[in-house]
């Protein structure tokens, strides 16, 4: 039996068959992707832990100048936080708040700013896009036209 395929094999072969069935998604219809970040958006406030880390790093590295691992870091830190009390967390805790403040201003301030570009640039984007529509429109009425007329040359050029 030549040519003939065992068992295991056409098993094999569906199952490849699948899988590269279900590896290939098409894209959305309709969607345009993520939007960019806006490199002018404040950064979020640091948490009370996450100060107390920049703290700690510096102390780490001097005691440890030749510890490069970053998961050493952060593992001797969560185990010190854990260990203070909330009275040795209270400086941290009362920065992490005012940095959260600073930050609510900043990003009200931007919003406010923020609010007034988009509504300047949405009327403009609308008409963009009627101009779009149009001009798809106009295309297609060009090409059925065409298609009338053109029925003789398209036999001419089959030849």
């Amino acid at each position: 039996m030549k040519g003939a395929k065992s068992k295991g094999a056409a098993k094999a072969d569906a199952k490849l068959a699948v899988k590269s069935k279900g590896a290939e998604k098409p894209a959305a219809k309709g969607r345009k992707g993520k939007a960019g970040k806006d490199p002018n958006k404040p950064k979020r406030a640091p948490s009370a832990f996450f100060v107390f880390m920049d703290e700690f790093r510096k102390e780490f590295k001097e005691k440890n100048p030749k510890n490069k691992s970053v998961a050493a870091v952060g593992k001797a830190a969560g185990d010190r936080w854990k260990s203070l009390s909330e009275a040795d967390k209270a400086p941290y805790v009362a920065k992490a708040n005012k940095l959260k403040l600073e930050y609510n201003k900043a990003i009200a301030a931007y919003n406010k700013g923020e609010s007034t570009a988009a509504a300047k640039k949405a009327p403009a984007k609308e008409e963009e896009e009627e101009d779009e529509e149009e001009s798809d429109k106009s295309k297609s009425e060009v090409n059925d036209e065409d298609d009338d007329d053109g029925s003789e040359e398209e036999e001419d050029d089959d030849e």
